[in-house]
């Protein structure tokens, strides 16, 4: 691709994104932040005359397997190359302020700076899952790296992300154990009472999730700002190993030609096969081994944040290299079109889908009533409305909503908005 389109193929694997991680998000807003490990249902000790306190009340088949289905293409591998767009996205607007005559680093941190007040409100005012905040506090640390070489940037990232993991793994792995003992009837006394102390704080954190979202808008405002006004950090604690090295991996494949599409379509092919082929039946083997087991909540937790790493990288770097091998045929058509329209507004979109879903589960009352299976019919839905509004709103505006004010902010003025009609 040439031109125009090496900066269009951005927008298009950022819209390709922004759609996926919806397919992931949704269970957050539909359930509690427990519903987002397991389509399963925790019960209480009370409940149940079991040996180990706690049991798992397998989810309906179907849900099962929607659950599945999104680990398996969704889960980790769309935050992945989102995060990677992030500092690819990164590197582009430092050289476009650069190109101008400004200070590119200034300006970034400046844009950082607003993403970070941008990332706390969505969490205060919508939603626990913000990635927003943890963005930009990771997007300081990149800033201060960028200055490194690519070999250095790509072997400290992969060594750090894959460190990372492995000792996340490691450290979580006797409750993992302690899960899978119970399960079998084998658990010692002591892994029973480690194993039921982590799931009595699951549980409560449950029951938190449940009674907030029966509160309205402000109510719910208040009483993260009262309860938990430091999560965001917390956030950033849990995901920092993993989102840093993610974006420093963007940084490289920009400046590298991979990220605008300029690599050959020999690499684009061999990036692809070899993602699909290592990173596919990772995540097909742990999802049938967290399937036969009904998706246990703590395996499920360490799965998903450590053991599933790897592929997350590696299906990732597939899709962006398998959607930038569609992007020819893409933009030749109308689905292509939407999907550069989508990714060029994927703040406004990924906000307004949390506003979007905040009043569907929240204040319509759906919390805690859909299934897996049925939650996929409002991804459709969320999907159809990004893909209907962002080509005809960019037909008449410069940028989305929320892009416009967020670099209005970053330049103390208000920017132009609205096209000028050729001739009026």
């Amino acid at each position: 691709m040439e031109g125009r389109e090496r900066i269009i193929s951005l927008d298009l694997v950022r819209g390709f994104a922004v759609l996926g991680i919806v397919a992931v998000n949704v269970a957050g807003f539909a359930g509690p932040r427990l519903a987002t490990l397991t389509p399963a249902h925790l019960v209480a000790p009370h409940l149940i005359g079991q040996r180990g306190g706690f049991a798992y009340a397998p989810a309906a088949p179907l849900d099962e397997a929607v659950f599945a289905a999104i680990l398996v293409l969704f889960e980790g591998k769309m935050r992945a190359l989102f995060t990677m767009l992030f500092g690819a996205s990164m590197l582009l607007f430092i050289e476009r302020a650069e190109a101008a005559g400004r200070n590119g680093l200034a300006l970034q941190a400046r844009r950082l700076g607003w993403l970070a007040l941008f990332g706390y409100l969505h969490y205060v005012l919508l939603w626990w899952g913000d990635i927003l905040f943890l963005y930009a506090a990771c997007g300081f640390v990149a800033l201060g790296l960028c200055v490194f070489s690519n070999r250095a940037l790509l072997i400290g990232a992969l060594a750090g992300y894959l460190l990372w993991a492995v000792m996340g793994a490691l450290g979580g792995l006797p409750l993992v154990l302690a899960e899978e003992h119970m399960r079998l009837g084998i658990a010692s006394a002591g892994e029973l009472g480690k194993l039921n102390e982590a799931l009595a704080d699951s549980m409560a954190m449950m029951r938190g999730d449940v009674a907030q979202a029966h509160l309205g808008f402000m109510a719910m405002a208040h009483d993260k700002l009262v309860h938990a006004p430091g999560w965001p950090f917390v956030m950033i604690f849990a995901s920092f190993g993993e989102t840093l090295p993610l974006m420093l991996i963007g940084m490289v494949l920009y400046r590298i030609g991979f990220a605008q599409g300029l690599a050959s379509r020999r690499v684009l092919w061999g990036v692809a096969a070899l993602g699909l082929g290592l990173g596919l039946p990772m995540a097909l083997g742990m999802a049938w081994w967290a399937w036969a087991r009904h998706f246990p909540p703590v395996a499920m937790g360490e799965l998903m944040a450590n053991w599933a790493a790897p592929q997350h990288l590696l299906l990732a770097l597939a899709y962006y290299a398998l959607v930038l091998l569609a992007a020819p045929c893409l933009l030749r058509g109308g689905l292509g079109e939407r999907l550069v329209a989508a990714g060029r507004m994927a703040f406004s979109n990924y906000i307004l889908t949390s506003v979007a879903l905040s009043v569907l589960f929240y204040r319509a009352g759906l919390f805690g009533r859909m299934g897996d299976a049925a939650q996929m019919l409002v991804v459709v839905a969320v999907w159809i409305a990004m893909l209907g509004w962002s080509k005809p709103w960019l037909a008449r505006y410069r940028q989305g909503p929320l892009e416009w004010l967020w670099r209005s902010l970053v330049e103390r003025r208000a920017l132009p908005f609205k096209k000028v009609t050729p001739g009026v």
